[in-house]
């Protein structure tokens, strides 16, 4: 019987793991793969998708763990983080054993019955092994460096996530040696997926190879006069946080550029090889990369889940895939321009459903506006292509005034942010990195604009990133607004991220580190306030992850005083709900669908005031101590009801894509029960928010 991980947790502790908490979201994910009411090809981005968050999993939580560990000294003089690996590795090692169960049993062979072939050796005919053999010769074998390891030939530097494969060998080399181990290195600038001419697929079919099955298939051929005894494709994961000294560095930015390149090659955490590989093999890995048996993983299938992902980009078949969504376009009709619509009254964004193009217009008006004066904008994320950063450089080349305010250390994202900040200095923008010691993490725009002589100041908020991309498949909330209160405040924001003078008291804005984190305690014990003297207490929030330990304190007082709490909290959440004299008001339920849930919303009904706010910031004590966060409040009173009737009720009633927190910390998938008819708050949304007569599904 599988032990149970949750219940080894201290029973007594009023707090769930953090660790299993992030994992068992990983296990929600991998649910969508599974759920056969979903096109197949979806299935396998979920399940690249559970795969990508696995990696980063090691590459930050475990390495931070590890490395706290090794701080003083060994892991064994920390029994309690000892134990914590101990379940994170228990239940990684059930993740990835299920992980492949699905791909092979599942999602791999209902893609064959549907045309979409991924084609191992064995199962070649002659003609694709010859189209593969070919290939090899022509487009691989130039490319690959075979080291076989001897004093003069040590083992090379492995790139994380990169593929690799170890191969023993027989006999002597060309010298007369007895070099027994060498590692050969997948080309990083070839497919992972390649696909095959389309006279070699199955009636009317498309058909792929992995590179690393046309590697394993020719590994003879880079050892003339060897005998290839044993081989094994394998994959190191290593920490991945960029770390530099902000106190001593002089220039942010170069310090962090070279800290890029050693990212590549940082301390190992775990290990992937082929589930056939030979254990002396993998022992020869473990010992090459310092690591214990435990963070071996030995997996039934490609060791690069991720690259599978590739598959659908070649695949054109409309019955494989969600049908296409297309946005509804928020801006009110009539007004001349966003500026004259503003004045009007707020615009309130709910992306996906509706276009994050209104925002990029945003910008893009005040680029070209003569009457515009001043643009600023922090960054956290915005990729490699934005209209929206070709704006502002637009902007500063015209001689406005551009000042933005680019976070470097937005993890995965720094080479992006680095790019960008060179190309705004160029064109004349001011670009400064926000805070030392803090991440600047609010989403924030201001456009600054000469009106009847006098300054107006319109202002973007959002709870996700300035990012064309994720905006697409992303849940978040925006407000573009002209209220001078909230817009005056946006840029009090900013003369303190650039002059780093403590900000003025600010009456709309919560802003993180300074009032955040005391103004959340605050509403929470107002709504305990009220229960106490016998009205309604109600509190209803929105967010990626609940694990700082004062806020679920709060929560848990709140609870006991009568408030009425309900908490949709997608990832990690470390309150446990429906406890007898601790949490019995508290339901926690989370919501995994098409689109990824990141909207950030604090309801708190303050004696039918009906506070409602939107954020950058999710309650974990990073985001409430250790970066700027700004949370913003809602003040149309059409608004609020459009916040509560698209962002929170719809997630309450869900019952196909909504899953339940229990006090063990397992999580039950909310079901219709009765005469319930299915309702899905994505679907519902799609269907009301999107453009008229758009192709849904979810």
């Amino acid at each position: 019987m599988k032990p149970d991980l949750h219940a080894e947790v201290n029973k007594n502790s009023a707090f769930l793991d953090r660790e299993l908490s992030q994992l068992m979201f990983n296990r929600r994910v991998l649910a969508q793969a599974e759920d056969k009411s979903i096109p197949l090809l979806e299935r396998l981005r979920y399940l690249c998708i559970a795969s990508s968050n696995l990696d980063e999993f090691f590459e930050v939580r475990v390495a931070s763990l590890l490395a706290a560990g090794s701080v003083e000294g060994s892991l064994s003089n920390h029994p309690a983080l000892v134990a914590t690996l101990s379940r994170i590795s228990s239940e990684c090692h059930a993740l990835v054993t299920h992980q492949y169960e699905i791909l092979n049993q599942e999602v791999l062979p209902q893609l064959a019955a549907n045309g979409v072939h991924l084609v191992r050796h064995n199962e070649r005919n002659e003609a694709q092994r010859a189209w593969v053999k070919e290939y090899f010769d022509t487009e691989v074998r130039p490319l690959l460096t075979p080291i076989g390891l001897d004093p003069a030939h040590p083992f090379p530097q492995v790139v994380n996530k990169s593929l690799n494969f170890i191969v023993s060998l027989s006999g002597k080399d060309a010298f007369g040696r007895g070099t027994a181990i060498a590692i050969v290195k997948a080309p990083r600038v070839l497919p992972r997926v390649i696909r095959l001419p389309d006279h070699l697929s199955k009636s009317g079919g498309v058909s792929f190879c992995l590179l690393s099955s046309i590697i394993h298939a020719h590994i003879s051929d880079l050892f003339a006069g060897r005998e290839v005894i044993a081989y094994s494709q394998f994959r190191v994961t290593r920490d991945s946080d960029l770390w530099v000294d902000e106190d001593e560095v002089k220039n942010l930015r170069q310090a962090l550029k070279g800290e890029l390149q050693g990212r590549q090659f940082g301390t190992s955490v775990r290990l992937e090889v082929a589930k056939n590989c030979p254990p002396e093999l993998s022992q020869f890995l473990l010992d090459q990369f310092g690591l214990h048996q435990s963070r071996l993983y030995a997996v039934n299938g490609p060791v690069n889940l991720v690259r599978l992902t590739e598959i659908m980009d070649h695949v054109d078949n409309p019955a494989l895939r969600f049908p296409p969504f297309y946005p509804g376009i928020a801006q009110k009709p009539g007004s001349p321009d966003i500026f004259a619509a503003l004045r009007e009254g707020d615009i309130l964004l709910h992306h996906p459903y509706q276009s994050f193009q209104t925002v990029i217009d945003f910008i893009r008006s005040a680029a070209l506006d003569p009457a515009v004066v001043a643009i600023k904008q922090t960054i956290y994320r915005t990729g490699m292509n934005s209209d929206l950063m070709e704006s502002l450089i637009l902007a500063a080349r015209s001689g406005k005034e551009v000042t933005v305010i680019v976070e470097l250390k937005a993890r995965f994202d720094e080479e992006a942010n680095i790019n960008w900040a060179d190309k705004l200095e160029q064109a004349g923008a001011q670009v400064v990195y926000g805070v030392v010691g803090l991440k600047t993490h609010a989403k924030v725009a201001l456009v600054i604009r000469r009106e009847d002589r006098k300054l107006r100041f319109y202002a973007h908020l959002g709870t996700g990133n300035y990012h064309p991309t994720t905006t697409k498949f992303y849940t978040d909330f925006g407000l573009l607004t002209c209220h001078p209160g909230i817009s005056q405040e946006v840029n009090e924001v900013f003369i303190h991220l650039t002059s780093l003078t403590k900000p003025h008291r600010l009456v709309h804005l919560w802003l993180a580190p300074f009032a955040l984190h005391n103004e959340i305690i605050k509403a929470i014990r107002n709504e305990a306030r009220i229960a106490r003297a016998g009205r309604p207490g109600r509190i209803i929030v929105k967010i990626n992850a609940l694990v700082d330990e004062s806020v679920i304190r709060a929560l848990y007082a709140a609870s006991k005083d009568g408030v009425k709490i309900d908490l949709i909290v997608r990832g990690a959440c470390m309150l446990k709900p429906g406890v007898p004299g601790l949490s019995e008001n508290i339901k926690v339920r989370s919501i995994i669908g098409r689109f990824l849930e990141h909207s950030r919303i604090y309801y708190f009904r303050n004696d039918l005031a009906h506070d409602v706010m939107l954020a950058s910031a999710d309650w974990m004590s990073r985001n409430l101590f250790r970066r700027i966060e700004v949370a913003f409040p809602v003040l149309d009173k059409a608004l609020k009801r459009r916040v509560l009737n698209e962002g929170l009720n719809p997630y309450l009633k869900d019952n196909i894509n909504a899953w339940e927190l229990e006090a063990d910390g397992h999580y039950q998938r909310r079901k219709a029960r009765g005469k319930q008819l299915p309702h899905s708050a994505q679907q519902h949304l799609m269907e009301t928010l999107g453009m008229p007569g758009a192709h849904l599904g979810d």
